[in-house]
């Protein structure tokens, strides 16, 4: 499934770009984490999207995608990925991921979130316990990024990080696997495919001006999952609530630098004993 395909680097200067794209998509989020609340459609939220990402001199993602017309993907509850905004009104208690990607003078950001719509006070706690062990295990994974190291040590942080989970909250998280991170660049999805569970290859190794894509999907109940008939909404087999963190990262010899995360990823990677390595 996952080959060892050399992984493609990128310049700083490239890498500036990038991650001006990416504070794009890290303010769009948290305009909308600000936002939602219940009574709001999906749509009016992917209309917000647009309209700030515009308004910042960049141009939507998703819109690119052939056969895709949205900003955003919304994914409510049950739905785990690719979930098209539309009509849906939000109630209180809805657990909704939000995937966001924006380009730059032809250079990509991507980031997704989970919030509970109308804030955590009124999330079930199984919800709240699912997002904060998703968020956690992205960290992870990005922490495991290193110049020199295998690339698919980020599936296993991920795993480790999502296991340790379930033993403290006494629960079996399922991980997602048929979605996986990405390379980025000039294209949202570039190789190589980043899983977010451990295998057995160890994949390509990471050299300096690598940036991908590291996002985990996370079940509160098994990993299985199918396509709605609209060929893009991703649900959980069983029924049950998923989160979905993302983050776009670039890795120099220096450290880590989380294109999309407003603070360049600097609280959460030294939380980790992780590099901070800002090129700006």
């Amino acid at each position: 499934m996952f080959g060892r395909s050399r992984i493609d680097t990128k310049t700083p200067d490239q890498i500036a770009v990038m991650r001006r794209a990416g504070l794009v998509v890290g303010q769009t989020l948290q305009l909308l984490a600000q936002t939602v609340r219940p009574g709001m459609t999906t749509l009016q939220l992917d209309e917000l999207a647009e309209e700030h990402i515009l308004g910042s001199g960049a141009t939507p993602s998703f819109k690119g995608v052939p056969g895709y017309r949205h900003t955003l993907c919304t994914s409510v509850n049950q739905e785990v990925v690719h979930g098209i905004p539309g009509g849906r009104v939000l109630t209180e208690g809805d657990l909704l991921s939000i995937d966001c990607g924006a380009i730059v003078d032809g250079w990509h950001g991507d980031a997704a979130i989970s919030v509970i719509v109308g804030g955590r006070e009124a999330g079930r706690p199984e919800d709240l316990a699912l997002i904060d062990a998703t968020e956690d295990s992205m960290w992870a994974g990005i922490a495991a990024l290193a110049v020199g190291q295998p690339l698919y040590a980020v599936g296993a942080a991920v795993e480790d990080s999502i296991t340790a989970a379930g033993e403290r909250d006494e629960r079996e998280y399922g991980i997602v696997e048929d979605y996986v991170g990405h390379g980025i660049g000039t294209e949202m999805h570039e190789d190589p495919q980043v899983p977010n569970y451990r295998v057995r290859d160890k994949g390509p190794t990471v050299r300096s001006g690598v940036t991908v894509a590291i996002e985990p999907m996370v079940t509160l109940g098994t990993a299985d999952t199918h396509v709605l008939e609209d060929e893009w909404t991703v649900v959980t087999t069983d029924g049950s609530r998923a989160a979905h963190w993302e983050n776009s990262v670039a890795v120099t010899d220096e450290g880590l630098w989380v294109l999309t995360s407003l603070d360049g990823g600097q609280a959460r990677l030294e939380a980790a004993g992780a590099a901070y390595a800002p090129l700006a």
